[in-house]
């Protein structure tokens, strides 16, 4: 048995915190595995919030929640075409410190007729991992998944490292999930809120 993928890490380490009729966030939800996993762990009792600036993000995400959940399954998921950015503040004051888990796959839109140049930057993902460490309840889980391996993503990365590392260990703990011989290759970065 091999170790698990970055991606399948990232939900196991959430699939362990989160329960049905819990609050849960797809930061980037890309193609919308995040938001799908995320809404069948929760169920329908439960409440997903996905966001992303792409409206193709957004199409992608919504017909992957219909093929396989139904219409109606889908409805306790929120799909909001904005910035990660502001997701504390696009939040009802509910989620507030009641939140089960973030998860945010960095980079660009995953398919071969997307544009690379639109990706996720520094600037606005430190201040989307602010704004999810404000959402968590005690307990709960972020998750963000990293790409040193192209362009601007290696930047990305560093910025989020050194955010974690200087983390009061009072808010939370940080964990690092990587392959130490291959320096490029997607890791992933945890941290549990105190």
């Amino acid at each position: 048995m091999g170790f698990l993928s970055v991606l399948s890490y990232a939900q196991q380490i959430v699939k362990e915190r989160v329960h049905p009729g819990d609050l849960v966030v797809d930061a980037t939800m890309g193609t919308g595995v995040d938001t799908l996993f995320l809404a069948r762990l929760v169920g329908e009792r439960g409440h997903v919030a996905a966001f992303d600036i792409q409206h193709e993000a957004l199409g992608l995400t919504e017909e992957r929640l219909h093929a396989a959940l139904g219409v109606d399954g889908a409805k306790h998921v929120a799909l909001r075409h904005a910035s990660h950015a502001g997701m504390a503040a696009l939040l009802p004051p509910s989620w507030l410190g009641q939140t089960a888990a973030v998860m945010f796959n960095l980079g660009f839109l995953p398919v071969a007729e997307a544009d690379k140049s639109v990706m996720t930057e520094p600037d606005t993902t430190l201040s989307a991992l602010e704004g999810a460490l404000s959402l968590l309840r005690p307990g709960g889980v972020l998750s963000v998944v990293l790409y040193p391996g192209h362009d601007g993503g290696d930047r990305e990365a560093a910025a989020v490292e050194a955010w974690a590392e200087q983390l009061p260990a009072h808010a939370g703990q940080a964990v690092v999930y990587r392959m130490v011989q291959r320096q490029h290759a997607p890791y992933v970065i945890a941290i549990e809120k105190r």
